[in-house]
Order: C-alpha cells, then structure tokens, then sequence
C-alpha cells in the first residue's frame, strides 16, 4: 500500500482494486491483523485500531474475531471535524439511496465529538441530495477517529490482553486525548461488511461442558482463523480437553477432529460439540488401522459404507473427537489444512506422560497432518517446534490474568519458500 504524501493513502491499490478500512477489536492490533490477514490479500497498520486491506472475502470477514467491520475506503485526514468535512466534500460519491453517518473514537483517545461530525459529515450528504435514515439506511459511512499512528508494534510478535471481551479495544482510564502538537487521523469509508459478534453466549461456563482454564471463544476463533478454518477446510485439534477450539473451528465452516487422552474430556467436547453444531458426529466407533473414524458406518451417513474423517469434505459441519495418543494420531498424513491446541497447563490439568515430550511428539505428528499449525502455552514452545520441522512464523503474547500468559506460536512448515 502506497502513500500520495506524508499523511494520506490512495484509494486504490497500485493495480487499481478498491481498498478497504478494517475497524479492529480488541487492544492487540498485531495479532488482530494477522487474523485479518486470513480473509484478505494483503492488510497493514493504518493506526492504532485500523487497518487497509486488499480485496478482503465477505464471507470470512464476518467470521473474524478481532475485525469488526470492512469498509469502503474513501480516505483519510486529521482527526478534526473540518478535515472530516473537507475529505468528504473531496471524496467521489457513486451511491445512491439513503444513508446515515456512524462516527466513533476507537478506543476513545482523540477527543474529538462525535456527534458533531455525524452532523458535519451528514449535512454534506443531505447538501448532494441524499435523504438520512439513521434507522434503516441503504449505506452507512463510518467516520473513524483514532489516535496518531505509532506502527512500531507490527513486527510480528505483540503482547495484547485477552480480557477483551466485546468491549471494543482498550480505554485507558488516564488518556487525556493526543498530547500538543500530536493529530491523530479520521478515515472514512462506507460500511461493507460486518463480523458477527456472537462470541459472549459461548462464554466457557455457559457450555454444556466446562472445566477451569479453558480459552474465551474470541481468542478460540482468532487461532483457529490463523490454523486455517473455514468452508471445505478441516482443523485438527490434538489435545482437545472441552472443545473450545473445535467448537469455533466448526462454526466458522469446518469439520473438525479432535483428540484427548482423557474419556472425560472426549466426552465432554463431544456434548459441547453436539451442543453447537448441527452436523454428526462421526466417532461412534473406534478409528480403523486406516486412521478412518467410525468404521462402521455409525453416526456418520446412513450408508453404512464407513464415512471417516478423512472423507468429511463431502458434508460441512461434522465432528469426530476421539481418545487417543497424542503422540500417535490415528489420522492420515495431509488430512488436516490447519492444526492448533492449547497445552494443558494448571492444576485442573491431568498429563499422562512428560509434558515436554508430549509437546516435542504432537508437533512432529501436526508436521505430518498440515501445512499450518498455531500451538497455545503458558510457556513458549519454540525450540520444540523447530525441532519438529517447523519455522516459527510469527508469534504474541496474551494476558489472561496476573499469573497467566498465553503463547501464541503460528508454524510453517521448514523448508518451504
């Protein structure tokens, strides 16, 4: 993305397609556009809380977590009502209908009065003869205002927070708005696409099943977007425990397997699986020496012809959760197009075996089901995924609580361009 001066991006990309305005969640804008990446060719900082992107899928901006909203881009100015107003009185308007204007401070440090700009930005649509309809408009445009840019933090590792929840980014209690002499910016650009923000209902302790420690759905989707979840796509989860991971794997479109050493856990995500999705499950029998769940055809189609996991790209939202070896997981080679699971930690935790060891053999088996592969830990997990053949792509940090840490590692495979 290139700029025309010191303070403006162009519309459009160098190869002329339209650009659009992301509005992010939650307060680590790192991770959020590397999950943003995931539904869209190309995405980069635009300031603290936003983002441009490239040609982004409709469909999979909806299912992010930490985007909430794609926007037309129109452009961008200082983050002042007149520069608002100049930008839009500039700007080529080819809609037609009724609109509304949505003006909004991300994460509320620049000070500026938003209602005064949806006024400002609204008599400038009314003078070129749209109607207002702030109840059911046929185009919204969002005037978002954010704090000066301070990019340094995209470099591939973050540290964020993960009591985010659905507040919408970080406030700081102490923020006072820009310092002297600092202009944040205000980007305009009509309302595109919206994710669903559905994430609160699936809370840990409103499943069926639920046990301490386990992961808040918003981050759940965010690691299984970056695995590789989606429509026609299969996730794999080794070490299951609830199903966390594989409930938002699944609602966003994929078939999902999972694997625990614990029939209390198998069981468990099974019931918050069940619970979820309206697909099968397919593991009502034991895996065959072929790695195919269900060999005798239960739970799955009707045929009896023995449906396994591996043959779940014929129907969408089926689920096989199985209790296994991690080490040794009854599944094909190349099954998988994303692999991801969080390592137990805590004293809810019930490890059979080296803990270590465990890690070392679930990412040399990950290796051989996917090309992608995102690991969780209280601890970093590095060096074990090197050794195992993997290159650490990109890596973050977030805080759940005082003594806790998540570790966030998204794998590739070594030797790959």
């Amino acid at each position: 993305m290139t700029r025309t001066d010191g303070n403006r991006f162009e519309r459009t990309s160098s190869d002329g397609e339209q650009r659009y305005l992301l509005e992010l969640a939650g307060e680590d804008d790192a991770f959020a556009v590397r999950e943003a990446a995931t539904a869209a060719g190309e995405v980069a900082p635009l300031a603290p809380g936003l983002a441009l992107a490239d040609g982004p899928d409709e469909g999979a901006v909806r299912r992010l977590a930490y985007t909430r909203r794609a926007n037309d881009f129109l452009g961008q100015a200082d983050a002042t009502v007149e520069s608002a107003r100049t930008l839009l009185t500039s700007a080529s308007i080819d809609r037609k209908g009724t609109v509304a204007v949505r003006a909004r401070d991300v994460r509320g440090r620049t000070g500026v009065d938003t209602q005064q700009v949806e006024r400002e930005l609204g008599a400038v649509l009314t003078g070129y003869g749209f109607d207002i309809d702030l109840d059911a408009p046929d185009h919204e445009l969002q005037a978002l205002f954010a704090a000066p840019a301070d990019l340094s933090f995209i470099r591939g590792t973050s540290v964020g927070s993960e009591a985010e929840g659905e507040r919408g980014g970080a406030t700081d209690p102490d923020w006072k708005g820009s310092e002297k002499g600092e202009v944040g910016i205000c980007a305009l650009g009509w309302l595109a696409v919206e994710s669903v923000r559905d994430f609160g209902g699936r809370a840990p302790t409103n499943k069926p099943f639920f046990q301490p420690g386990s992961m808040d759905p918003l981050l759940a989707r965010a690691i299984v977007n970056v695995a590789g979840a989606g429509p026609g796509r299969t996730v794999v989860d080794p070490m299951c425990g609830t199903g966390g991971l594989l409930v938002e794997a699944g609602l966003a479109g994929s078939r999902v397997v999972g694997i625990d050493a614990q029939a209390k856990m198998v069981d468990g995500a099974r019931r918050n699986l069940a619970h979820y999705l309206d697909g099968s499950d397919l593991t009502r029998g034991e895996p065959d020496e072929n790695g195919d769940a269900n060999p005798d055809g239960e739970g799955g189609d009707d045929s009896g012809s023995g449906s396994g996991v591996d043959e779940t790209d014929r129907r969408g939202n089926e689920f096989a959760v199985l209790q296994g070896d991690v080490t040794r997981l009854p599944l094909r080679e190349g099954v998988a197009n994303g692999v991801c699971f969080d390592v137990p930690y805590g004293r809810q935790s019930k490890i059979a075996g080296d803990l270590d060891s465990l890690v070392a053999g679930a990412l040399v088996e990950a290796r051989r089901l996917a090309s992608r592969a995102v690991i969780v830990g209280d601890q970093p997990w590095i060096e074990a995924a090197r050794e195992a053949g993997w290159v650490v792509e990109s890596t973050f940090e977030r805080r759940v609580h005082r003594s806790l840490t998540r570790h966030i590692a998204v794998l590739e495979p070594a030797g790959l361009d």
